[in-house]
């Protein structure tokens, strides 16, 4: 069972969709989806998926990450009544999710690349629970990069390890010691910290919850000691104060991107035979 089967099995359970189940038989339809409003479209090939598993066919007419503007059609779908019906709202609750996920990231991105061209745009872990895989997806279409996709995948100091550490000299050796080759990040609240970090070579240098002003003292202050340092930006930063970062990080996480975006709005329009 994949993921789409189980978002499924969440909206059917085990007696399936009653009411379309009680009025329709063999009855066939065709359907479209329809953007209600101008975004960047993503979800349809899992939006497709979702109508293959329920019997149904379903055309892609645009490819994930395209501009779309209001009133053109995404999809189109063909089948029996009863399987488009049970696949429409799930369908839609993906496109819209991933949707405002990949525009939201594709603004920020666009207008941080005009003051600084290589700034990257990350997405945190900050992520709905049993579906961080799609909105990660929709990131990266949305021009952003995923950051590490669970605890797993990339080492990340953060305070709450450090406040179990007694310095942050003792944890970077630690990691270093026991995970060789893996790129370390640490995360730091404070220049001191910043600093001593730099001094032993980590790989990313997180500047947690600064302001922009003190960010770029700190950011200066790494690379003169080693500028091959990636230096991150995250905590407190939103739409509306990101380009005060851009000019001197390499990289800007944002928890927003995903925990806090509006879905964008499609609707199913679905035509008799």
């Amino acid at each position: 069972m994949d993921d789409i089967d189980r978002f499924l099995r969440e909206d059917v359970g085990k007696k399936g969709d009653i009411t379309s189940n009680a009025l329709f038989t063999k009855q066939t339809a065709r359907a479209i989806i329809i953007a209600k409003e101008d975004c960047v479209v993503a979800g349809l090939q899992e939006a497709q998926q979702v109508f293959k598993k329920v019997g149904a066919s379903a055309r892609l007419l645009l490819k994930d990450g395209t501009a779309v503007r209001k009133g053109n059609t995404v999809i189109e779908v063909q089948g029996l009544v009863r399987s488009i019906l049970k696949g429409e709202r799930l369908a839609l609750n993906i496109i819209g999710r991933m949707s405002g996920i990949a525009t939201e990231t594709k603004k920020i991105v666009q207008c941080c690349k005009k003051i600084n061209p290589t700034v990257t745009i990350a997405a945190t872990r900050k992520t709905t629970p049993g579906f961080r895989m799609f909105e990660k997806k929709a990131i990266i279409l949305g021009g952003g990069e995923p950051h590490r996709y669970g605890l797993y995948d990339a080492v990340l100091i953060k305070d709450n390890h450090l406040k179990m550490i007694d310095s942050i000299e003792e944890a970077i050796m630690k990691i270093k010691r026991k995970l060789p080759g893996n790129p370390v990040e640490i995360e730091v609240e404070n220049g001191t910290d910043a600093t001593a970090a730099a001094r032993l070579n980590v790989e990313i240098i997180m500047l947690d919850n600064f302001d922009p002003k003190t960010g770029r003292n700190v950011a200066r202050k790494i690379r003169q000691i080693n500028p091959g340092i990636l230096i991150e930006v995250s905590g407190g930063i939103t739409a509306d104060n990101i380009t005060q970062y851009a000019s001197f990080v390499d990289r800007i996480s944002l928890g927003c991107l995903t925990h806090s975006v509006k879905n964008k709005d499609f609707s199913l329009e679905i035509f008799k035979n």
